[in-house]
């Protein structure tokens, strides 16, 4: 079994340290929960660089870098191998990256909704929306890994039949929900103005919505696809079978 997934979007950030705290945060999707936790101020002081907010706080700079670039993406990826090797990649790549994306992008919505409630462009209800994603993608991934992923491995057709067919559906129903985020979020595009805060929710929405179509591409169309039963054509009946 091969498959080669290419990103729907191509990476062109290259972290550095001269790079300020506010446009890492935008342009690395999931380096706000790094800064939030090592206290650096990538909103209002968003302007001074990596170097020198590390050199302030006292944080060895090498570290910070390395754990920054581990956030970074890989564009194309070549899978081959059995369906132990592709359920390792996905639960690596992206059930992993899910629960880590959703709850910072939740944090930021919650505060872009409070902050700028007053602002005609608000995302009302994004904080809600991706709530509700998270319960439903966290459910989701549980019962591939309980249910769907083991019967898998085992390899006996008529175990898994019923829970593909149980997950492609629910993935049509995450379809609908990126549709909706889609929608609210102007398709990932801050208005005019936006802070890094806000600048870096809507990276983080457009990163979960890239890795999560091409997480749906890659069980449907690759792993899924390797189970499903062949469709053999009916031979004309001769008669004998009173047909």
């Amino acid at each position: 079994m091969n498959a080669r997934l290419q990103s729907t979007q191509a990476p062109s950030f290259e972290l550095d340290a001269e790079q300020s705290l506010g446009q890492i945060a935008v342009e690395l999707p999931g380096a706000t929960a790094v800064f939030r936790r090592l206290k650096l101020d990538f909103c209002c002081g968003g302007q001074v660089s990596l170097r020198q907010s590390a050199q302030d706080k006292g944080l060895d700079l090498q570290p910070l870098l390395a754990e920054l670039g581990a956030l970074q993406r890989e564009g194309q990826v070549d899978l081959a191998g059995d369906p132990a090797s592709l359920i390792a990649y996905i639960l690596e790549r992206y059930h992993a990256v899910h629960r880590a994306q959703l709850p910072e992008l939740l944090r930021m919505a919650r505060r872009v909704e409070a902050v700028h409630r007053d602002n005609p462009h608000v995302p009302a209800g994004l904080a809600d929306l991706l709530e509700t994603m998270e319960q439903e993608l966290l459910e989701h991934m549980d019962k591939e890994e309980q249910i769907l992923f083991p019967a898998l491995q085992s390899a006996e057709q008529y175990v898994v039949d019923q829970p593909i067919a149980m997950m492609r559906s629910e993935h049509l129903g995450h379809a609908d929900l990126l549709a909706s985020l889609s929608e609210l979020t102007q398709g990932a595009t801050p208005p005019p103005g936006a802070c890094n805060t806000w600048r870096a929710l809507y990276a983080g929405v457009a990163q979960l919505t890239d890795d999560l179509l091409a997480h749906i591409h890659l069980e449907n169309n690759v792993l899924f696809a390797g189970f499903d039963q062949p469709v053999v054509a009916k031979s004309p009946c001769c008669g004998s079978c009173g047909g």
